[in-house]
């Protein structure tokens, strides 16, 4: 017992009194190796294979450590020979992960950039046939400052991309989802039914109900750009920095949305910091809600 214990202080003493930086640089990169590859194979059955081969790994370590000699053996024996028994049993999930690889190192900007404007286009329609309707809407796009406190303490978590048929489902009157804003980070909607604090701003128009009240109150508080269409009149806002810009048209959307997600140098639910002319809270405006 008294061998063991040596061996282990051994171990650790070595692990924090040997290496050098270089070492330590070396253990990153494999660190960062292998979890790149539990990323690339959590979704496929190699991932139990990898659990099981990390059970090998420390079962023939720990049978070394206490002197277990033929069970070792068998262990280090699976480990020497069952590489190749796994390149070929996984051939054709290495051959994918390969490419995911030769993938993401390219980085398709053409293929994000598709995917900005389909993001733009779905939000843009699903406003546009909103405002005609007269149903009303409050979605908040989340920026640098986190909304995980509203979408923890409200609402409902959906978790899914945007599409605009989903939009207007979750918009539309007398469902379960339509009281509330839905927020959205990035390229997904995360939760409905939100519950946002209003604004006390005592200059907003009394003309305004309590959804652009609520638009205001988080564009507020945060650096959250929020749209909202009027369910008593159809017009579409949009609040930021605590103000309000009226009379969105579709050129209008596309204009906001694009600045959203196609900045060259943010992230894609950021905004540039450039300074623009907006019209304070509701000033002038006749509009319910």
């Amino acid at each position: 017992m008294a061998g063991i214990w040596d061996q282990v202080q051994t171990f650790f003493w070595n692990i924090i009194h040997r290496p050098t930086w270089i070492d330590y640089i070396d253990i990153l990169i494999i660190a960062f190796l292998i979890y790149q590859l539990v990323v690339i194979t959590r979704q496929t059955r190699a991932i139990q294979v990898l659990k099981g081969l990390a059970v090998i790994i420390v079962a023939s370590y720990a049978s070394e450590l206490i002197g277990l000699t033929a069970l070792n053996w068998v262990l280090r024996s699976i480990l020497n020979n069952g590489v190749i028994a796994l390149l070929i049993l996984f051939q054709p999930e290495l051959r994918r992960a390969l490419e995911q690889i030769g993938r993401t190192a390219k980085l398709d900007r053409s293929a994000q950039r598709d995917e900005s404007e389909r993001i733009v286009d779905e939000i843009t329609q699903c406003l546009l046939r909103l405002s005609r309707r007269r149903v009303g809407a409050l979605i908040v796009f989340e920026q640098r400052t986190g909304l995980k406190d509203i979408t923890e303490s409200s609402g409902t978590a959906i978790d899914s991309l945007i599409s605009a048929p989903l939009l207007e489902n979750i918009f539309e009157p007398n469902t379960p989802l339509h009281d509330g804003a839905v927020i959205i980070r990035g390229q997904r909607i995360v939760s409905a039914a939100c519950v946002l604090t209003l604004s006390n701003n005592p200059a907003i128009s009394r003309d305004l109900g309590t959804r652009h009240r609520a638009g205001l109150g988080v564009s507020e508080s945060t650096d959250a750009i929020v749209l909202i269409v009027s369910e008593e009149t159809g017009i579409i806002s949009m609040a930021r920095g605590g103000k309000l810009t009226r009379h969105l048209d579709a050129e209008g959307l596309r204009k906001q949305l694009g600045e959203m997600y196609h900045e060259e140098h943010s992230k894609l639910w950021q905004w540039t910091h450039r300074s623009r002319s907006e019209q304070k809270g509701g000033m002038g405006s006749n509009d319910e809600e």
